[in-house]
């Protein structure tokens, strides 16, 4: 679904990603885990359009979309939830919800987004500002969702969320994941999202991938050595 080949990313002269190559395939999660500094944040930013990739490809099923403007890497299929979340706090939740549709609302899609986040639908009229940290993570990805992405980016979703609600955004993810048949990718540190909630495991450091695995192949010690400050 998204595959990406020799993508060098850099602010300036100064290399962060230097040659990284991966793919995600339709219906599978993967998840990409480093510690802060990595790399993680600038290659989101380049798959969705904010930072140009020096060189390399990042390929949408057919389509090379490695020049293309954000909006219409939108317009193509791909979500961005950035770090952080980003939502509009003066706006209610459904006014977030519909801010990134062009046209139409799409008759049902408010609706689609109320059964996977309850919550939301409960708290329609707040504003987003008032939400909890959570509570804005799943406004953040149900306005994504609005778009009808076919891959969705998300960058550190846990950051800033209690417990249990990483365990009820871990159970949304896999439930988008087999309603829509879509391809997530997560950037994350917390070793315990990553587990509950990813197909495929990678680990990035200084800019490269380092180490890949299928879920069921994870050793989960040898990767928390590897996030270790």
């Amino acid at each position: 679904m998204i595959s990406v080949t020799n993508l060098q990313v850099s602010y300036g002269q100064s290399v962060v990603i230097p040659d990284m190559s991966f793919k995600a395939d339709e219906g599978q999660i993967l998840g990409i885990v480093g510690r802060n500094g990595m790399g993680k944040s600038t290659l989101f930013r380049s798959l969705i359009g904010m930072i140009p990739a020096s060189k390399g490809r990042i390929m949408l099923k057919d389509k090379d979309i490695t020049k293309k403007p954000s909006h219409k890497r939108v317009a193509d299929g791909v979500a961005f939830v950035p770090q952080g979340r980003m939502i509009f706090p003066y706006l209610s939740v459904y006014e977030n919800l519909i801010s990134g549709v062009a046209g139409k609302v799409k008759s049902g899609a408010v609706e689609e987004i109320y059964t996977l986040f309850p919550v939301l639908q409960e708290m329609r009229k707040r504003k987003g500002g008032n939400l909890s940290g959570g509570q804005q993570q799943q406004l953040a990805i149900g306005r994504a969702l609005m778009t009808n992405p076919s891959v969705l980016l998300l960058d550190e979703p846990t950051e800033g969320i209690q417990p249990s609600i990483i365990k009820d955004i871990s159970r949304s993810l896999r439930e988008i994941r087999d309603m829509r048949k879509l391809t997530i990718v997560v950037s994350e540190q917390v070793l315990s999202f990553v587990l509950d909630t990813c197909d495929r495991i990678m680990v990035i450091d200084k800019g490269n991938l380092i180490r890949e695995d299928n879920r069921s192949d994870v050793d989960a010690e040898q990767i928390k050595s590897m996030l270790a400050v």
